[in-house]
């Protein structure tokens, strides 16, 4: 009964409060929100409160044999998180203090439960600004932030969260403890493995520490907004805000489906014939007019048939709203699989085109909002949830979008990070030199295979 003097061994570490066997607790930590992700039966989950706690987890689970999956808010969207049969939960909930705001250095120190909006409010108290703004931000956590190198709407101007990430403490499948990269702004000693642990999704290490670097607190911003007839347009105004000089704070797109999926969500004054909505937005603060004005214009010039600039953070609100709204007005529509690709703006046309090309030829329909002053689009394949014929329908065209963007010159993830979702779609992407040195890295950190085996590289598990 070797799980059984395992789990005694785990709450002799932790404490009852730490380690949870209730078999309802367990089922609702199984997987994340990705869809089409197999999830398994734990065998425990345990909730260390420090450091020693989480080598401790670490180096019992290494003398069992038994696998660790990670978890943080369970936000993500590829199955990373999800829980494989007979393995140990690991759940960073009670490492959530903030640890240290320096305004000098302008850095936060925090533990990896900490929630994205929970650190931004609190930096903004300071007068600082943390950037990395995922959808989720009011649950995710830094930890799952930084596991799947999440992004969000402002990574047009500031970067996705790796590149806010200074120096990670990282408890290794050993149970020893790593400080990798550093607090000054500057530092090129060695190997960059602080970049290599961000986004490695658990799989060569548990993150107990970030130091971050903020921002100055931007200043208030506007937006503007214009409706296009067709898509065409609407990217071609797009690539113009771009190469304008400009730097938008925000420039998000919603492609037609999207856009009146919307209108049918909740009235937002969208024309039925819309072909596209830009929005975008300025954070320069007694510039943030000149600039909204000027990107108003611009979007006059590729043929936008109506634009509303804001004057005010409310009116800023109100036309940020219709993109927030993006998947509870999906969501109606039936099961949504979103995808999460990124290609070089000059192909966005060819990306957008060649997804209503793959809606038709599956018969489903596929909408595609994104952060198009990056590239990175999500086009979310929806389809009738009692309909076998169609999920598997569904199933294909998802998988002809992933082709479409590595075709394009892109990455099947911009975001969301690989999981079980997307990782056989991962060799095509990097070749086969690429997965190997993949493959020879995890051995080096893992050499059991026991941190979220099967995540990332697909035949991990064996």
């Amino acid at each position: 009964m070797s799980s059984d003097l395992l789990v005694a061994r785990l709450r002799a570490s932790l404490g009852e409060k730490g380690v949870v066997t209730d078999p309802d607790v367990l089922d609702s930590h199984r997987n994340d929100h990705a869809t089409f992700c197999k999830a398994g039966v734990p065998l425990v989950l345990v909730r260390p409160a420090s450091t020693a706690e989480v080598q401790e987890v670490l180096r019992a689970a290494g003398e069992y044999g038994v696998p660790v999956v990670t978890q943080g808010a369970r936000t993500g969207l590829s199955g990373a998180a999800n829980a494989l049969d007979g393995c140990l939960l690991l759940s960073t909930s009670r490492l959530n203090q903030i640890l240290e705001i320096s305004v000098e250095d302008q850095v936060a120190v925090v533990q990896p439960g900490v929630v994205n909006s929970e650190l931004s409010r609190a930096v903004l108290d300071q007068g600082l600004f943390y950037p990395p703004d995922p959808s989720s931000w009011e649950m995710s956590t830094i930890g799952g932030n930084i596991a799947t190198n999440a992004g969000g709407l402002c990574c047009v101007k500031y970067g996705v969260t790796g590149d806010f990430v200074r120096g990670l403490e990282v408890v290794l499948a050993s149970g020893e403890v790593v400080r990798t990269g550093r607090r000054t702004v500057k530092g090129v000693a060695g190997y960059d493995l602080t970049r290599l642990i961000v986004g490695s999704e658990g799989t060569l290490g548990v993150v107990t520490e970030a130091t971050l670097a903020l921002r100055p607190a931007p200043e208030a911003a506007l937006t503007a907004a214009a409706t296009f007839l067709t898509i065409e347009d609407g990217i071609a105004a797009a690539a113009a805000v771009m190469a304008s000089g400009l730097r938008p704070s925000l420039l998000e797109f919603l492609d037609g489906p999207t856009a009146r999926a919307i209108q049918d969500y909740r009235d937002m004054g969208l024309p039925a014939d819309v072909g596209s909505l830009l929005i975008a937005q300025s954070d320069r603060g007694p510039r943030a007019a000149e600039d909204v004005a000027q990107i108003a214009r611009i979007c006059t010039a590729f043929g936008a048939v109506e634009v509303a600039e804001a004057s005010d953070a409310e009116e800023s609100r109100m036309l940020l709203e219709a993109r927030r709204l993006v998947n509870a007005a999906l969501e109606p529509l039936g099961v949504t699989l979103v995808d999460d690709v990124a290609v070089p703006r000059s192909k966005l046309v060819a990306l957008l085109k060649g997804v209503a090309e793959i809606g038709t030829k599956y018969d489903v329909l596929i909408c595609c909002p994104g952060h198009v002053g990056d590239g990175n689009m999500h086009p979310t394949v929806v389809f009738d949830r009692d309909d076998a014929a169609a999920e598997a329908r569904a199933l294909e065209a998802f998988g002809e979008v992933m082709n479409l963007g590595l075709a394009l010159g892109g990455t099947i993830t911009g975001e969301h990070g690989i999981g079980t979702l997307k990782a056989r779609w991962l060799e095509q992407e990097l070749g086969p030199v690429g997965l190997d040195l993949h493959r020879r890295i995890k051995q080096v950190f893992d050499p059991q295979n026991l941190l979220n085996p099967g995540k990332v590289l697909l035949d991990d598990a064996g």
